[in-house]
C-alpha cells in the first residue's frame, strides 16, 4: 500500500477549475497555486456549511501555517477535486489537512495542511470558533 493519501481518507470534495494560467513554464501546475485551490476548497466550505460571512461577519479566519507535498503533477486542463478533513479541531485554531485528486483517481497528486486561527474582525484577537462553523467542522473530524 502506497503513503500517498488515498480518496477514502478524505470526509468532503470541493470541485476546482483549472485555468490556463496555472500552468507554469513547465507544463505543469505552478506549486503555489495548490494553495490557493487549498484556500478556495476551505472557504466554500465554511460559507456554504459553516455559515461564515467573509463581507461582515464579526470572525474570519487567518492562516497562520501551511504546508504541501507534491506526488505527481496536474496540468491544465484537468479536473481536479480537492480532498478535505480536520486534522486538530481547537478552541480558536483548526488544523485542516487537504488533497488535491485528479478527477476519477483514487491517489492523491498532492497533500497539504493549513491552520485557521478565528479572529474578532475588528480587534483582531484570537476568538472562539464560532457554533455553527464549529458545528461544520466537526463533521470533517478525521
Amino acid at each position: 500500500m502506497s503513503d500517498t493519501p488515498q480518496r477514502a481518507d478524505y470526509r468532503h470534495f470541493q470541485p476546482i477549475t483549472t485555468r490556463w494560467h496555472d500552468n507554469d513554464i513547465y507544463g505543469h501546475v505552478n506549486n503555489v497555486t495548490y494553495y490557493s485551490f487549498f484556500d478556495s476548497a476551505v472557504n466554500s466550505y465554511l460559507i456554504e456549511r459553516g455559515g461564515l460571512d467573509i463581507h461582515d461577519g464579526e470572525v474570519v479566519g487567518f492562516v497562520v501555517s501551511s504546508s504541501c507535498d507534491y506526488f505527481a503533477s496536474i496540468a491544465y486542463p484537468d479536473r481536479i477535486e480537492i480532498g478535505l478533513r480536520v486534522g486538530k479541531l481547537g478552541n480558536s485554531s483548526v488544523q485542516y489537512e487537504l488533497a488535491v485528486f485528479k478527477a476519477g483517481e483514487e491517489e492523491a497528486r498532492a497533500a497539504g495542511r493549513f491552520v485557521h486561527v478565528f479572529v474578532d474582525r475588528a480587534s483582531n484577537q484570537p476568538v472562539p470558533i464560532p457554533a455553527s462553523l464549529r458545528l461544520a467542522l466537526e463533521q470533517l473530524l478525521a
